[in-house]
């Protein structure tokens, strides 16, 4: 009996762009909050359920599409670190029963999201040097947050949400990086692929 193989080719767009310039343009928006430009807002919030938080969650469910671990894990992850930040703003002012998160609960909330970030640089180390920049600043914000509310300095909060806007501006940096390299078919703007 003859056997042949089939092989089903994966035609689908590449979600990184997406969930890149999700992560980028929210970070870069709350953290000029962080920066003492405007006061939290609608705005953010808003960016931080349905961009920094929905398409994210979409791009990381993409990226499971694509056999792509490490973007499906970190996509998602950070899609939902956008909701339940929103979430913990917002439950407590509509009266769902619980109690404003604590300084000391929002250190180990940011912490902890600083030790996964981290973990997750280590696979940046066999992606692009970009994304290495991305993560490296990311865990860098993530800890010098949880330092800002621990310590209560307000020159470290401000110097922080700069620090915020750099590292957004890095994954925005990446994102289109990613998709003109694509659709020009060249390195129009270079993420420094390493080299497997």
């Amino acid at each position: 009996m003859d056997q042949s193989t089939i092989t089903i080719k994966d035609s689908s767009a590449n979600p990184a762009p997406l969930g890149l310039l999700a992560f980028g343009m929210t970070t870069v928006l709350l953290n000029l909050h962080n920066a003492g430009i405007y006061e939290l807002n609608s705005m953010i919030l808003a960016m931080g359920i349905f961009y920094g938080g929905l398409a994210q969650i979409v791009a990381g469910i993409l990226e499971s599409k694509k056999n792509n671990t490490f973007g499906m894990t970190a996509f998602t992850s950070y899609g939902f670190f956008w909701l339940t930040l929103v979430a913990m703003i917002v439950m407590p002012n509509l009266g769902w029963g619980v109690t404003k998160t604590s300084e000391t609960g929002k250190i180990a909330y940011l912490v902890m999201w600083g030790i996964f970030t981290a973990l997750l640089f280590i696979g940046t180390l066999r992606i692009s040097k970009a994304l290495q920049f991305v993560f490296a600043s990311l865990t860098l914000l993530f800890f010098l947050l949880a330092i800002g509310d621990a310590s209560e300095n307000a020159s470290l909060k401000i110097f922080t949400g700069y620090e915020g806007i750099v590292c957004g501006v890095s994954a925005i940096y990446t994102g289109v990086a990613s998709l003109l390299n694509e659709v020009y078919g060249k390195v129009l703007l270079p993420i420094g692929l390493v080299k497997k």
